[in-house]
């Protein structure tokens, strides 16, 4: 299918062949009919891609104090590869659309496929032919509606949530500062709400299409515009003003005391500066407020990638019913919308679309894109690069007369891109023949980029492709089980990174599916394999006494929405702490026998994105590890390990160094293991030594009993 994308690195806006996304248990697949593209959030997005770093830096200074911290923990090239591959990232175009019902997720109801629905959410309701689109941003269309109208919906819902902030009714007075697109919406919802409307812009074709909708539009002259809105509202001032201007001046929300009655309320809904006086807002005792995107539900995951609704009793108006609202308008002929779109391209011409939208000398206001009216076939997508490179020698012998095993990736996030395959290449894995994503952009990238022969959609795709001999996963964490089991059951391979499963029912699905295979299967537990901790083995080989390691992790804070918090993914200790307690065992060579948990006094860590944990382990041998993770920064290093027994100490220092009894024994670039492991992988494969797949099993159930105590439920 065809996606229009803007490179972040920058460049014009791309129209781009991707595979189709697969719906997760909460979304949609929508074939697109009608997308809208929003000059004001679109130009500024396409024209931060083009800037420069300097310019990216001032815009983004969160960006740059988060790179400052990674290079201060990680070091300067660790960082200058993630700058490098944020760079190289894609920034999916759109958020507002319309379309068919094709399927839904399990967990999506009530939408039958042929419907047709109005779509919302950056990253999902895409300028693209298909869309995933979660449940709750998935609005039936009420009959009489046009799919071109219809694709509004959620644009429009910005402005209405802005006005719901404002809480003004029938005969209110509504001064809109900026006629663009939202201000345009503004405008003409308030008037469908009974309020009268005055709208201020400097550009005189906005100001005539203001006029024409029947809001009294008004240059702006300072003290005569003040004057005119003044004796419109009757000499009292505005009930509202809602500045839907985007600029860095600070000059619309000083305006606005200037407009508005005692008490009134300013709600910021564009982008603008807001370096401004405090008296003129004290003085009028003005409520100053920010209308967050559509409407409550928005950036929250539990409503969006969840499907997690709120009681209408308790939130009326969520991002979701505003769409509907919108709808309803729509329907009833009390708003209207059409006239806005100044011009119309086919999703093929994109690239023109985006051409006259940086153009700022020609009059914009909506830009419309239109869509094939027939679904295409969905088949792969083989981009040049890699058809060019992989086809000619894909089935030809290595030199010790071995047809390369082809390689097959689910998931095709930053960490496979920059760790897993390189390392995989460097062991011997020479034919990558097929990946895929949940979103399909991110897959042919990173097809593009490492050579595979096609990009494909969803995970069947790979699992049953008679091409490939090894599965890599690399999907959320929920996901890890079923996708090994059924890559297992289709007879291929599988490197499957931690966590292996949720629970030990999954741990247990995937043994019996891998002892049934007869095929090999590793997780990535990949310390097992760094040079520190085979060092560190090697040590204390000859001590026979039992052994007492304290594993520090400084793992660092992460963002409230990260996907750690989000209970499906079985949170940080299921999720990465399994990494360590399988280093544990690695390092001591017996078997776990008893598992410990506390946990500090925030957030539980099992469930939460943050939280501190203790997890204590008894071996077979007598040997004790104790692991204590917490979310400090990891400036001074993120992983400490300490290894007694007897009278010899081993102390591994971030994967860097290693020194046994005082002295230094191994020192290095930092190395976790990836290659090592994906060396063990293929030589197994080829009949070298076997992986310790049990012992990696019974790593992950001592996870899964850690978490449990954890959080209370064992």
């Amino acid at each position: 299918m065809r996606q229009v994308v803007q490179r972040v690195s920058g460049g014009p806006a791309e129209v781009i062949e991707v595979p189709r996304p697969v719906p997760g248990p909460a979304e949609v697949l929508v074939r697109t009919v009608a997308s809208v593209i929003s000059p004001g959030t679109e130009r500024a997005v396409t024209e931060l891609a083009r800037a420069s770093l300097l310019a990216k830096a001032r815009a983004r200074p969160d960006l740059v104090r988060q790179m400052v911290r990674k290079a201060r923990a990680e070091g300067i090239a660790a960082t200058t590869r993630a700058v490098r591959q944020r760079l190289a990232g894609d920034i999916p175009l759109g958020y507002s659309a319309a379309g068919i019902v094709v399927a839904a997720g399990a967990e999506a109801t009530g939408l039958r496929p042929g419907r047709l629905v109005a779509t919302g959410g950056a990253g999902s309701a895409s300028h693209a032919e298909f869309q995933a689109v979660p449940r709750l941003l998935c609005t039936p269309v009420p009959e009489g509606v046009t799919a071109q109208d219809a694709a509004f919906a959620t644009i429009a819902s910005i402005p209405l949530h802005a006005l719901r902030l404002a809480q003004v009714g029938a005969g209110g007075k509504v001064v809109i500062i900026g006629l663009g697109l939202i201000g345009q919406l503004a405008g003409r919802i308030a008037m469908a709400s009974g309020c009268d409307v005055a709208g201020i812009d400097p550009d005189g074709y906005a100001r005539q299409a203001a006029a024409k909708a029947g809001m009294l539009a008004l240059d702006e002259t300072g003290d005569d515009t003040t004057a005119l809105v003044r004796a419109w509202s009757r000499g009292r001032g505005a009930d509202a003003v809602l500045v839907c201007a985007a600029t860095r001046s600070c000059g619309p929300v000083s305006r606005a005391p200037a407009l508005c009655r005692d008490r009134a309320a300013v709600v910021v809904v564009g982008d603008v500066g807001l370096e401004f006086s405090r008296a003129p807002f004290y003085q009028a005792e003005l409520s100053l407020l920010f209308a967050r995107s559509y409407g409550p539900g928005r950036y929250e995951p539990a409503y969006e990638a969840q499907g997690v609704d709120y009681p209408a009793g308790q939130v009326r108006w969520t991002e979701g019913r505003n769409a509907e609202a919108v709808l309803d308008l729509l329907a009833a002929g009390r708003l209207a919308v059409s006239d806005l779109v100044t011009e119309r391209f086919g999703v093929a011409e994109a690239g023109a679309a985006y051409r006259l939208l940086a153009d700022r000398t020609q009059p914009c206001l909506a830009i419309q894109l239109s869509y094939p009216e027939r679904e295409a076939p969905d088949g792969p997508v083989r981009p040049l690069a890699a058809s060019a490179c992989r086809a000619g020698p894909r089935r030809t012998a290595s030199q010790d007369g071995r047809v390369p095993l082809g390689l097959g990736l689910i998931g095709a996030g930053s960490y496979p891109g920059n760790k897993l395959l390189p390392a995989l290449r460097t062991a011997g894995f020479s034919r990558f023949v097929a990946v895929t994503s949940a979103s399909g952009l991110s897959a042919r990238r990173l097809a593009e980029r490492h050579g595979f022969e096609k990009a494909v959609s969803g995970a069947a795709a790979v699992t049953g492709d008679p091409e490939v001999g090894v599965t890599v996963i690399a999907t959320p964490h929920d996901t890890h089980a079923e996708l090994t089991v059924s890559a297992l059951a289709a007879g291929q391979h599988v490197w499957c990174e931690k966590p292996l499963a949720l629970s030990g029912q999954g741990v247990d699905e995937v043994e019996k599916a891998w002892r049934e295979s007869g095929h090999h299967l590793t997780v990535g537990f990949n310390r097992r394999w760094s040079p520190a901790v085979r060092t560190a083995r090697a040590a204390l080989a000859g001590v026979p006494a039992p052994k007492l390691v304290v594993y520090r992790v400084a793992a660092g804070e992460v963002p409230p929405a990260h996907w750690y918090g989000d209970p499906r993914h079985g949170g940080r200790v299921v999720g990465e702490v399994c990494h360590f307690i399988d280093t544990a065992a690695a390092l001591v060579g017996y078997d776990i026998e008893e598992v410990g948990a506390l946990t500090g006094g925030g957030p539980a860590a099992s469930g939460s994105a943050h939280g501190e944990v203790v997890v204590s382990l008894r071996f077979t041998d007598g040997s004790l590890a104790t692991i204590a993770y917490g979310s400090a920064s990891p400036v001074a290093g993120k992983e400490w390990v300490e290894m007694s027994a007897g009278a010899h100490r081993v102390v591994i220092d971030d994967f860097r160094s290693v020194r046994a009894d005082g002295r230094t024994c191994w020192r290095g670039a930092q190395d976790k293991g990836q290659r090592g492991l994906a060396a063990a992988f293929y030589g197994a494969i080829h009949g070298g030594t076997p992986l310790p797949t049990e012992a990696m099993l019974a790593s992950m159930r001592a996870t899964i009993a850690a978490a449990a105590k954890a959080s209370g439920h064992d």
